[in-house]
């Protein structure tokens, strides 16, 4: 990684001195901080199970991950407490999971906790018995009781007691609630019903009674970006020129990128809000928001043809290949929202900070143009000794005249290499194969779209270092996660369907037929292992996992689009780039599977409802003919990926491509053919050429009703 990397957080000199507990030997971020906690943690694991069960006690499962800020209040002030460490030693069998690493693990005990308490969140705190069956959860205890609820040591004893009373009691309801589980989680889809166009606009309507006009964002506080919300919008604005949708979008977009949210000296965009103006974050970075919030920014921007959308684009990709790539190529999984013990002080300013780093003059701009008052706009209120006169830069008001706009760019150089001094909070550097496919995907269509070698660099070596680490080719498999030289065994949905999703971009991007080879590759082993042939759909893990009390099939798109989502749309396109049939058709039975719900709550599954109008609209092909190597290809490239024009494929005519594109014949130097359904446009032999009917087409496919 770029910088110096600092120790795991939260870990005191005095804990250092402690003998390490059972998670000492994993390689999990999150797992090594809490290796010195006075509890006995166990990693989850059989010899974990066996202990619950020879010992007959309740598992306490602990569930989060490396930059959650919550996570880091409850170990400080109670997995550090010994009080409350002797408590959990005596009478629990004690479990930490990160659930990065494991989203199947946190995806079956977050559907008991949010269906039994209304709410989810990290960390979650759920108690099972020792056969994982869960029979109490919720989120965050406080260490005494407070705002009416009760302190973890309350918890703990009393579910110790019940524990010892009333044991028939919890197992029996643990029962009962697993088969409801199940059965949620397994509602078939409505006979003989197919999902049209109509489930899309319901979606829309919902979204525009969410839709907050004067901030943006779809719902209140906390605000989280949600990408696939804004994403769907466009789509929809781009089928049927509704304006709404389109400003709805755009004003979202300008807001995010002016709030709090956004790191206006670093790039990057915080993983939420904590109020409804994009003002003041929680301050982890999440590789997968940034990922997907590159892609929604140069949806705007290559939709509206606006700088300033394709600005923020650059900052989020120049801030991955600066701050979270490895030297091999890998990107780091999330950055913490703590630094020295305080949430945001890395990011927060003083204005006597200011005072005495910037001539007057920057320092007044600075203050007028983002916010920055004495009082501050931010209080750390998870810590004891919050700081005073803390301010998250937000745009408030632009610079206006030249020397404003000199002033502000020379404050923000001063300010960045200020900052540079500053202890910089933890880095996740796990690689995960799910979110690294998401960051490859927008890397690929940034390198394309703005022709720019740096990003096309970035893509390429990041996908030589996920088939090198993490995919093994002699029996197909992609692993989930690589750390220090070690993979681990998981085999997930969402490792294979995001980076499927990836490796497409990557092809389309380069037209490199190695890329189109691994995606076909990818495709297959995702159909062998995780496709449910009797009733359509994908297993969120492979069926049979025997550390799994529940098999499901995702079927959410939140923070993340859901693994389901993601395969359907990435097997819709290879099936178009293909011509294979079993690849569309997977992905048409599962659409089919989901209709129930797609009808019932559309808007739940917005990154679904974008694979469903890909279906629903036969894509424009641009073949461009010749070596993808050839300097001269990449202008076409370019200028096919820098229209606005979500339901297309782009091919060459090397590699495993459908026999149409083979057939075309490669006139002196580079041709591109535009085809739609069955008839084909007259070649183009430039790329502004291209450019042009590309726009036309968009425009034409724009009509009332799609």
């Amino acid at each position: 990684m770029n910088g110096d990397q600092p120790a795991p957080p939260h870990v005191s000199t005095e804990a250092r001195g402690r003998r390490p507990n059972l998670l000492a030997g994993e390689k999990s971020p999150y797992l090594l901080q809490h290796q010195f906690n006075p509890v006995a943690w166990h990693p989850w694991g059989e010899p974990a199970f066996q202990r619950a069960r020879e010992e007959k006690k309740p598992i306490f499962l602990s569930i989060g991950y490396s930059t959650c800020h919550w996570c880091h209040v409850m170990e400080r002030e109670s997995f550090e407490d010994e009080r409350t460490a002797e408590l959990l030693n005596r009478h629990f069998i004690s479990i930490k999971v990160d659930r990065e690493e494991r989203p199947d693990i946190d995806r079956v005990y977050m559907a008991f906790v949010q269906s039994t308490t209304g709410q989810g969140g990290w960390p979650l705190s759920a108690f099972l018995t020792p056969e994982l069956r869960p029979f109490f959860g919720a989120t965050y205890f406080p260490p005494e009781p407070r705002h009416g609820r009760p302190s973890f040591r309350q918890i703990l004893e009393q579910i110790h007691h019940l524990w010892d009373h009333r044991r028939p009691d919890l197992a029996r309801s643990a029962t009962e609630m697993l088969a409801k589980l199940e059965t949620a989680g397994l509602a078939p889809a409505a006979p003989g019903v197919s999902p049209g166009f109509e489930v899309i606009e319901a979606a829309v309507a919902s979204l525009r009674e969410a839709y907050d006009p004067v901030h943006g964002g779809f719902g209140g506080a906390p605000k989280f970006p949600q990408p696939s919300q804004p994403a769907l919008l466009l789509r929809y604005a781009a089928r049927t020129g509704d304006p709404t949708a389109l400003s709805q979008v755009l004003h979202t977009c300008d807001q995010m990128a002016a709030g709090g949210i956004h790191d206006h000296l670093g790039g990057g965009f915080a993983r939420y809000s904590v109020d409804e103006q994009w003002l003041v974050p929680h301050f982890e970075k999440m590789l997968y928001d940034n990922a997907q919030l590159a892609q929604l920014y140069l949806d705007a921007a290559t939709l509206t043809g606006a700088p300033h959308h394709a600005a923020v684009a650059r900052d989020i990709l120049d801030y991955v290949i600066r701050d979270m790539t490895n030297p091999e190529g890998g990107f780091a999984s999330a950055e913490d929202a703590d630094s020295e013990g305080h949430e945001g002080k890395f990011y927060c300013w003083t204005r006597t900070e200011l005072a005495a780093l910037l001539t007057p003059s920057e320092f007044a701009t600075v203050c007028r143009c983002w916010g920055v008052t004495d009082g501050g706009n931010f209080v750390d209120h998870s810590h004891p000794s919050p700081l005073a006169g803390q301010n998250v830069l937000s745009l408030v008001e632009a610079p206006g005249t030249v020397a404003g706009q000199a002033d502000l760019a020379s404050a923000r150089g001063k300010m960045i290499a200020a900052r540079a001094g500053r202890l910089r909070p933890h880095r996740d550097d796990k690689v995960l194969a799910s979110w690294n496919g998401l960051m490859l995907g927008a890397m690929s269509r940034a390198a394309a779209v703005f022709d720019d070698a740096s990003y096309r660099a970035a893509a390429d070596a990041n996908l030589t270092f996920l088939r090198g680490r993490l995919w093994d080719p002699a029996f197909r498999t992609l692993h989930h996660r690589w750390r220090e030289g070690e993979r681990d065994t998981v085999q997930l949905l969402p490792a294979y369907a995001f980076l499927l999703a990836g490796v497409i971009d990557h092809y389309e991007a380069t037209l490199a037929p190695g890329s189109l080879e691994f995606a076909v590759s990818l495709g297959e082993a995702l159909l062998e292992r995780f496709f449910d042939p009797g009733s359509g759909g994908f297993w969120q893990t492979l069926p049979g996992a025997p550390d799994l009390i529940l098999h499901l099939k995702d079927d959410y798109d939140g923070a993340e689009p859901s693994g389901n989502s993601v395969a359907t749309h990435s097997l819709l396109r290879l099936g178009s780039i293909t011509g294979r049939p079993e690849f569309s058709t997977a992905a048409q039975r599962t659409l089919d599977w989901f209709s129930d719900r797609l009808h019932r709550f559309p808007q739940a599954l917005p990154a679904l409802l974008a694979a469903l109008d890909f279906s629903l609209q036969e894509p424009v092909r641009i073949v461009i003919t010749g070596d993808p190597a050839d300097e001269r290809v990449r202008p076409f490239l370019s200028a096919t990926h820098s229209v606005f024009l979500p339901n297309k494929v782009v091919t060459g005519t090397q590699g495993p491509v459908e026999p149409f594109a083979r057939t075309l014949p490669a006139a002196a130097g580079v041709v591109a053919y535009v085809c739609e359904g069955t008839y084909c446009h007259a070649p183009v032999a430039s790329s502004g050429s291209l450019r042009a009917l590309l726009g036309d087409l968009a425009a034409r496919r724009t009509a009332p009703g799609g």
